[in-house]
């Protein structure tokens, strides 16, 4: 079956990025750098699904840049291992591989369960009170089975946690690699009450932060990350086409 082309829907794609302003993230950084970003969001939703092909030319026409900004977006996708560039082929988004995955998750764990631990020690009142809302944000975006959205404060609580502790740097650390997570998670959400429950489990990370339990603020975070295994199974062999 040939790959699909490019975006496959730009329509999806310009809803992200209608998203992306509604969440008031920042669209500061080099035109690569926003490219990269805007790239991977679409690989991590599936707009762009695993096989399709990634043409130099078309990204750069529609973005209205030249192709070297788009070249370098492309390198930084690859560097992650989120697409795979090949000699006289062009660019292909690979597909899922359940070892980067799990691998991925050892290392998530291994930080953010040492985060949760550090924000149960200490945590500031200001990311506090952002997270309180961001938890109100993404319930409302289950409530509505908006699959991007609730990703994205998903994202965001997890930074606000980490920022709060005093360690935004151990989110920097994995950022990159979560991706690989992010495109199997995205697979999960398959009905408001599945991204209820994950609602829940960040309000149970919290009640673990404000009670000044470190031991039970990272069994609550290594409880969430785990979500992933039990549903994997199931995803792989629903959509054997998007795996290694």
């Amino acid at each position: 079956m040939q790959a699909p082309h490019l975006y496959g829907s730009m329509d999806e794609l310009a809803t992200g990025r209608m998203n992306v302003d509604a969440l008031n993230v920042p669209t500061t950084g080099s035109t690569a750098q926003r490219i990269e970003t805007e790239l991977r969001r679409a690989i991590i939703s599936m707009s762009l699904p695993p096989g399709t092909r990634l043409s130099e030319q078309e990204i750069a026409t529609s973005h209205g840049v030249s192709r070297q900004p788009v070249r370098e977006a492309l390198i930084g996708l690859a560097r992650t291992r989120l697409v795979e560039i090949l000699p006289q082929r062009g660019t292909v988004v690979v597909k899922i591989s359940t070892r980067k995955m799990m691998e991925a998750r050892f290392v998530r764990e291994a930080i953010e369960t040492a985060v949760a631990r550090k924000a149960a020690d200490a945590f500031d009142p200001a990311q506090r009170t952002r997270i309180d809302d961001l938890i109100d944000l993404q319930s409302k975006a289950a409530q509505r089975n908006d699959h991007g959205t609730f990703q994205r404060y998903d994202e965001l609580f997890h930074v606000a946690l980490a920022e709060g502790a005093g360690c935004g740097l151990a989110w920097e650390a994995i950022s990159d690699i979560k991706a690989h997570m992010d495109r199997a998670c995205h697979l999960t959400l398959t009905s408001a009450e599945t991204m209820a429950a994950l609602v829940d489990q960040h309000r149970a990370i919290m009640v673990a932060v404000d009670a000044r339990d470190p031991a039970g603020a990272a069994e609550a975070m290594r409880c969430h990350l785990s979500e992933i295994l039990r549903a994997l199974p199931k995803v792989a062999q629903e959509h054997p086409d998007l795996f290694e």
